[in-house]
């Protein structure tokens, strides 16, 4: 099966210039498409999340894919390494007519695939590096790392803080958490958890 693949990253672009490009290109080569993949979708959009991740699933050995040119796979070059490497895997071929790439089941390719590794590697490996060096220099800041402090550890910041009082009174006077919710302007679950959390921390 060949499949054309055509992707314009907004409503404005217009997917008929892809589409010529790849049409006249299989004509030159004799070859027809069997099925056709458009979508509007931002290339920095996990690909497996687009309608590209679905064709990739669904493809079999000798199958190709047919594009204008690699941008359209994806935006950054990790991306389409992966990419090109499950295709490598399933056994299909993918060709772009812009850039001339031809991934196959030849020695070039696997070549490719092998330095597609190596670069994706490389790749992890900086980005990694990259986030270890940013966290050492924020705790060298003395800045915290991490999600801000919640409610449960700084109760304060609950809304119903400071009506503790008031609440005991409520409830010992017999109003029910209902009526009691209304009246502090939170709904019951809010009430319950505030309630659950204060017995938690000092007993109440």
């Amino acid at each position: 099966m060949n499949y054309g693949y055509i992707r314009v990253s907004s409503d404005k672009q217009t997917v008929e210039n892809q589409r010529y490009e790849i049409s006249q290109f299989c004509r030159r080569q004799g070859l027809h498409i069997d099925g056709w993949i458009e979508e509007t979708v931002s290339g920095t959009i996990a690909y497996r999340k687009r309608r590209l991740g679905k064709l990739i699933k669904h493809v079999k050995k000798n199958d190709l894919i047919i594009c204008s040119e690699l941008s359209r796979l994806g935006r950054n070059l990790l991306m389409i390494m992966e990419i090109l490497s499950f295709c490598m895997q399933k056994g299909c071929k993918v060709w772009t007519i812009k850039d001339g790439y031809r991934l196959g089941d030849d020695i070039q390719s696997k070549v490719l695939a092998f330095a597609f590794g190596i670069s994706a590697e490389i790749e992890r490996n900086l980005i990694s590096a990259r986030t270890r060096e940013a966290l050492k220099r924020v705790r060298a800041e003395g800045k915290r790392i991490g999600r801000p402090p919640g409610k449960r550890s700084r109760p304060e910041l609950h809304p119903l803080f400071g009506k503790e009082a008031y609440i005991r009174r409520a409830l010992k006077a017999g109003v029910s958490q209902h009526t009691l919710a209304k009246r502090l302007h939170c709904s019951r679950t809010t009430l319950r958890r505030f309630l659950t959390q204060m017995e938690e921390m000092e007993g109440f």
